[in-house]
């Protein structure tokens, strides 16, 4: 079983309240989700490997660590989670980005695929998939068997508010990959949706509603 993790860092929760109140903007929610995603970043390459570096300081040679050379990924799930691509690449600039188009039908709540980019060496990165809300986990799951089809190996779900339901869903469908959340909240309403959550992501973050 994949691990499940909430980062309750001070400064993750404090932001994450400024996004959750309705009355902040969207230029001030696309910042702070992006600033959330960046203070995630700590703790999702937490594990990732080291090496020893011989290296010369003004004071002479010596032998520190530095990153094993793994290759790293980020994969928003379009269009939310081109909200916290940024961030994300703030710490880790050199990652490559891959896309994936999901829609959501709003009658039957199940996702759509409609498109898919990524790098072509995925087999060999570690892939961050990024979305804002984790909700019931059909996007999430149609995102991790898409990258699955295309040779992933290596996968964690990056997301900032996650309902109980979603993350079951996910570690039923797919045990291999660690969540990361910023907020585990309380539950789905009838129409799909995280509560108390933050609305819709998407159209709070380019002001389309």
């Amino acid at each position: 079983m994949g691990k499940f993790t909430v980062l309750n860092h001070p400064l993750i929760q404090h932001k994450l309240t400024i996004i959750r109140d309705k009355s902040t903007g969207t230029k001030v929610f696309r910042e702070v989700a992006n600033e959330i995603a960046e203070l995630m970043v700590y703790e999702i390459t937490r594990d990732l490997p080291l090496t020893d570096v011989e290296i010369e300081t003004p004071m002479g040679k010596t032998v520190q660590k530095q990153l094993a050379g793994k290759k790293l990924a980020v994969v928003p799930i379009l269009r939310a989670g081109l909200g916290m691509v940024d961030g994300v690449l703030e710490l880790i600039p050199a990652a490559k980005v891959g896309h994936i188009g999901m829609y959501r039908d709003e009658k039957t709540l199940e996702p759509h695929e409609y498109f898919v980019k990524m790098p072509p060496d995925i087999d060999q990165r570690i892939l961050f998939i990024v979305d804002p809300m984790l909700a019931t986990g059909g996007s999430a799951n149609m995102a991790i068997e898409a990258l699955k089809a295309r040779g992933a190996k290596s996968m964690r779900l990056v997301v900032l508010v996650a309902a109980p339901e979603g993350v079951k869903a996910v570690q039923d469908a797919h045990p291999d990959v660690d969540i990361y959340a910023a907020a585990l909240d309380d539950k789905l309403t009838e129409t799909g949706y995280i509560t108390p959550g933050l609305g819709d992501a998407g159209d709070r973050l380019f002001g389309t509603k």
